[in-house]
């Protein structure tokens, strides 16, 4: 089953600039670590605090493999610090795995191939308790 993670980052307009640096690096480093960056979406119009992230795994096994090297990686452990540092990300939502949500396109595109349709949307655990090796949150 593919799974796709959607996070919603609430970041300080006033550092979207830096923000974008952060995003940038995840193009890197994502990929390097076993993800699909599907890509970063960051405020034009409109909503001045509001950016977004996806990416997608081929299994939950692949997710769970990204996500172990994701936390011994240098680059992305320098990333979670520097936007922790600078506070860039003011809050994340995210969804917990336990209570995943599954969701179908609305509306045919024509764009099939881009993110599967059976796709289960689940959450991407990032930040604090990477940086700090604690437990994760469900």
């Amino acid at each position: 089953m593919k799974i796709s993670c959607f996070i919603r980052y609430h970041i300080d307009p006033f550092q979207r600039d830096e923000f974008k640096k952060y995003a940038e690096n995840w193009g890197r480093i994502i990929p390097r670590c076993g993800g699909h960056l599907v890509g970063y979406f960051l405020p034009y119009e409109g909503t001045n605090d509001v950016a977004w992230g996806l990416m997608a795994f081929d299994s939950l096994a692949s997710y769970e493999a990204y996500r172990k090297r994701l936390k011994t990686d240098p680059e992305a452990r320098e990333n979670f610090a520097m936007a922790q540092n600078k506070r860039l990300i003011l809050r994340e939502e995210k969804l917990c795995r336990s209570r995943r949500r599954y969701v179908r396109p609305s509306v045919d595109t024509g764009r099939t191939g881009v993110i599967p349709s059976d796709f289960v949307l689940t959450s991407y655990h990032t930040c604090t308790a990477l940086m700090r090796g604690g437990p994760e949150r469900p």
